[in-house]
């Protein structure tokens, strides 16, 4: 019975997803270009396309739907756990950054890192274009979440607030039944074609070296979390960090914090140690203000890069800068593929003074391990809100019973 659960399960289907996707894009980008060759990525590309464009307009959807009602459910301590989580957010950031910085001067001056790239296979162009625009941007989305939420408890609106709740119901349906069981679908032909173009077997060797190093800090960063967060709340984090394999491999096919989201609150609801309102709360709102992973990778990279093209590490000074500057980038980076360094450009040519060839080798190697860093930033999601729930235990903040599971 448990094997045939297993092979049901999110986890099993998800590994399928890779597996296959994988396989196919090695076998087309091996074989001539052929019209069946070219059929059948047609497809693929068109599919992802689709299938990307529903996920992504269901984002807005879950943000209002489960950051607002929560808001309102937690009454007058709203605005103080609404803080709380602020700073944790940005503390985990800047913490994952200084820690990148300090990391970088250590074992960047002894690496040999190559520059060069291998070209990729250029996929062809989506069939068509079936456009399904969200209907609102995901950052407008949690603004209004916690605005709504934050005003509903202040005047104490109780139909508003039956509304938000009715509303939640809705979009834990529509994640129930609509984005779980595409996901694996959606993953595998994200995964076909990054092996058709030649990403996992041509570029990838590049920037191996510098790759391992901030995998490595990904999971020492979010050790440490659970380890803080465990000692903070008294409770084992492991019971926390055990339900989260789901939702790391679906930040690692999908490379978005946002198009996780309903698989990273699947998991953190299966956490008996997570409180119920605080997952539904914290979840949503860190998958857009946490990006730890993506801070992380892109200090060690800005460095690398900074030794690469000007002979040079950035100094320390500049980097501390940097590192202060990229987390309170990092809350307002949206959720989305390369969210994190495309907000930063600003400060990565302005403090760094990065040219234009510091910049797109930033971009190249970045999307490189910008799975990784996603699922490191969801991950470490689960931390966060152990953390909420050992505040909220010990400021004697009441659980709201929620009675609606996923």
């Amino acid at each position: 019975m448990k094997k045939n659960n297993f092979l049901h399960s999110l986890p099993f289907k998800l590994l399928v997803g890779v597996a296959l996707g994988i396989c196919v894009g090695l076998l087309l980008n091996m074989t001539d270009e052929s019209a069946i060759t070219t059929a059948i990525l047609n497809v693929a590309v068109t599919l992802k396309y689709i299938l990307g464009q529903l996920i992504n307009f269901c984002v807005p959807l879950i943000i209002i739907g489960f950051i607002a009602p929560s808001i309102t459910k937690l009454g007058n301590n709203a605005s103080r756990m609404l803080g709380v989580a602020i700073c944790i957010a940005y503390a985990s950031s800047l913490g994952a950054a200084l820690f990148s910085a300090i990391s970088g001067y250590a074992l960047i001056p002894h690496l040999s890192i190559s520059s060069t790239a291998d070209n990729l296979k250029t996929l062809p162009d989506v069939i068509f274009e079936l456009s399904i625009p969200q209907i609102m941007p995901v950052m407008s989305a949690l603004v209004l979440s916690v605005m709504l939420g934050l005003a509903a408890a202040w005047t104490k609106a109780s139909l508003v607030s039956s509304f938000l709740d009715e509303f939640q119901k809705i979009v834990l349906a529509i994640v129930s039944r609509v984005i779980i069981p595409i996901l694996p679908f959606f993953i595998g032909l994200t995964f076909c074609t990054l092996a058709y173009e030649g990403t996992i077997t041509r570029q990838l060797p590049v920037f191996l070296q510098v790759i391992v190093i901030v995998l490595v800090g990904h999971f020492i960063w979010m050790a440490l979390l659970y380890v803080l967060a465990g000692i903070y709340s008294r409770e084992n984090p492991l019971e926390v960090v055990k339900h989260y394999g789901p939702a790391y491999l679906t930040a690692v096919g999908t490379m978005s914090s946002a198009a996780t989201l309903a698989v990273a609150l699947q998991c953190a609801r299966k956490a008996k140690p997570l409180r119920k309102d605080m997952v539904d709360f914290g979840i949503p709102l860190f998958a857009n203000i946490h990006l730890c992973g993506s801070v992380l990778t892109e200090v060690f990279f800005c460095m690398t890069i900074s030794k690469i093209l000007y002979g040079a590490l950035p100094a320390p000074g500049t980097i501390v800068l940097f590192c202060i500057l990229l987390g309170v980038f990092a809350i307002g980076a949206p959720g989305v593929p390369g969210g994190t360094v495309m907000a930063s450009l600003g400060i990565i040519t302005g403090i760094l003074k990065f040219g234009d060839s510091g910049t797109a080798l930033m971009l190249t190697i970045f999307a490189l391990q910008d799975s990784f860093g996603t699922a490191c930033n969801v991950t470490g999601d689960g931390a966060l809100t152990l953390i909420l729930t050992g505040y909220a235990k010990r400021h004697n903040i009441k659980e709201q019973n929620i009675s609606v599971d996923l």
